[in-house]
């Protein structure tokens, strides 16, 4: 029988309405009076800014979205997706001004959606930055009835002058710090989830810790570093190369402490140490650049112990 109507046709119109209605009476300040309507912004903040460059990125968090369902737990992919796309403003320089989020589903599922957009306000709220709008898109004849995926666009403002990297300033000889990831982040998971397919509950529960936001630790270094790396997909060699000049390229020392989940995800899986090193951040969610005199600043500016990862080389 032919559907007669949107409902029958397995579209919740309702439903959509009614998570709309969830995320306007969300008790924070990051969440703008703008959404539900046809378009969401901020007032630009101008008097912030001498030259200001507009930027904007756009990401999602890929097949951990497959953890989160395995363990039924929804709560902190939103914080994923808000990193994803900030930690790349904040690399660049940049103050993430606002995010906008897309979700799509088979099936509208008000708890699911509900813990995901409270993971976006939360990630929000440690960026900095204000969820102007989003959409929920409800596609049963494309998605199975419990599948989701997630979309994340984010903008942000920096000074024309103080964008990174300035690779003209870039050497031999320059440091490279790293700052500590709080595990896997939102990167390799179609290579973890197989490499740790007969894990117990527990590893993957360790999987789906969230995605490090770092706005707040680049901003208070910026001046005084010549490039950050986001470590997402391609690890540290394929992020870092990305900020390096021509003829120049990083020597890591990898004599760090690694965190324990990628020795579970290499033995595991049997997946060579350099196989490893190309997918995954290995312990690290940000690398900078900077000149060794500025290199003793980095830690105390962050507040954090730094990693010494290697230098910058001719190559």
């Amino acid at each position: 029988m032919n559907p007669r109507n949107y409902s029958e046709a397995g579209v919740d119109i309702g439903g959509g309405d009614r998570f709309a209605a969830f995320i306007s009476r969300m008790p924070s300040k990051s969440i703008s009076p703008t959404i539900g309507g046809f378009a969401g912004g901020i007032p630009f903040p101008v008097e912030q800014y001498r030259n200001p460059v507009v930027l904007g990125t756009t990401d999602g968090v890929g097949t951990k979205l497959l953890v989160a369902r395995r363990l039924g737990d929804y709560s902190t992919i939103g914080i994923d997706l808000v990193a994803m796309c900030v930690n790349d403003l904040a690399v660049c320089g940049a103050d993430p001004l606002f995010f906008l989020d897309y979700i799509a589903c088979g099936k509208l599922d008000q708890s699911k959606l509900e813990q995901v957009i409270t993971g976006v306000v939360r990630g929000c709220e440690i960026a900095g930055c204000t969820l102007a709008g989003g959409e929920t898109a409800e596609m049963p004849d494309v998605y199975r009835a419990d599948d989701i995926d997630l979309a994340g666009f984010a903008t942000g403002v920096a000074e024309a002058d103080r964008q990174l990297p300035h690779r003209q300033s870039i050497k031999a000889g320059h440091v490279i710090l790293g700052l500590p990831s709080t595990g896997v982040h939102s990167n390799g998971f179609s290579l973890a989830r197989k490499a740790l397919s007969e894990a117990d509950d527990p590893v993957w529960r360790e999987l789906l810790t969230p995605t490090r936001i770092y706005v707040r630790e680049l901003a208070e270094i910026r001046h005084c570093i010549e490039a950050a790396a986001h470590i997402t997909g391609g690890g540290l060699p394929g992020n870092l190369s990305r900020v390096l000049p021509d003829g120049l390229k990083a020597h890591l020392t990898w004599d760090w402490s690694i965190p324990e989940i990628f020795g579970a995800i290499e033995h595991s899986g049997n997946i060579p140490q350099k196989e490893m090193r190309a997918v995954f951040n290995m312990g690290i969610g940000i690398a900078v650049v900077v000149a060794e005199e500025d290199a003793g600043k980095i830690a105390g500016l962050v507040g954090e112990p730094t990693i010494h990862l290697g230098e910058v080389v001719n190559g």
